[in-house]
């Protein structure tokens, strides 16, 4: 039985541990996001009393378009940044933030009208539950990823945050993709399948 030598330049680089610990939270968030989606269909059209998600929603296609394009403005953050050129990646990071703050208004607004015009709350009705539930675990992952995209973005200003960080912003940039793209899947349920 012959030993094969493995040569020197054939060596296994572990993955960032970053990207894998980032990777496995947003594998355990999709799994309690699936269980809220399933809970909202399941029990939609079942209310026993109203407003109905008919009566009451009103598509947010502007607010989505806003949290849609942070992913293409953080995107492009990170590739700047990765090359160097801190004031284009300040400026589309700013864009990120600005963008997904405009998200978080629109849902307030819509909250507020629901609230306050249609007597929507938690404890409405079955749709009143879920839609809450759902809707408002997305919102608290956006408030969650504006805090660290707000958070570099000052440490940026200071000017401490240098190339040696490029990885780390990826990171943040998967959790941020991450939560656009559970927007799409509540948008779709909530707002299209769910009226």
């Amino acid at each position: 039985m012959s030993s094969t030598a493995i040569p020197a330049s054939a060596t296994w680089n572990l993955p960032n541990r970053g990207k894998v610990g980032m990777a496995c939270l947003i594998i355990a968030e999709s799994a309690i996001f699936t269980i809220f989606v399933v809970a909202y269909l399941f029990y939609v059209g079942k209310s026993l009393s109203g407003p109905t998600p008919r009566q009451v929603l009103e598509v947010p296609i502007f607010y989505t378009i806003c949290l849609l394009s942070s992913s293409i403005t953080v995107h492009f953050a990170t590739k700047l940044f990765a090359s160097g050129n801190q004031s284009g990646f300040r400026a589309l990071w700013f864009g990120t933030i600005l963008l997904g703050g405009l998200f978080l208004f629109g849902t307030a607004r819509e909250w507020h009208k629901l609230i306050y015009e249609h007597g929507l709350t938690i404890s409405t009705n079955l749709f009143g539950t879920t839609y809450y539930s759902l809707v408002g675990l997305h919102g608290l992952h956006v408030c969650v990823g504006l805090l660290m995209l707000t958070a570099v973005f000052l440490f940026s200003l200071g000017g401490y945050v240098g190339r040696q960080h490029s990885e780390r912003l990826e990171v943040l940039s998967m959790y941020w993709h991450f939560v656009d793209a559970i927007w799409v899947v509540v948008f779709t349920v909530v707002y299209i399948v769910g009226r």
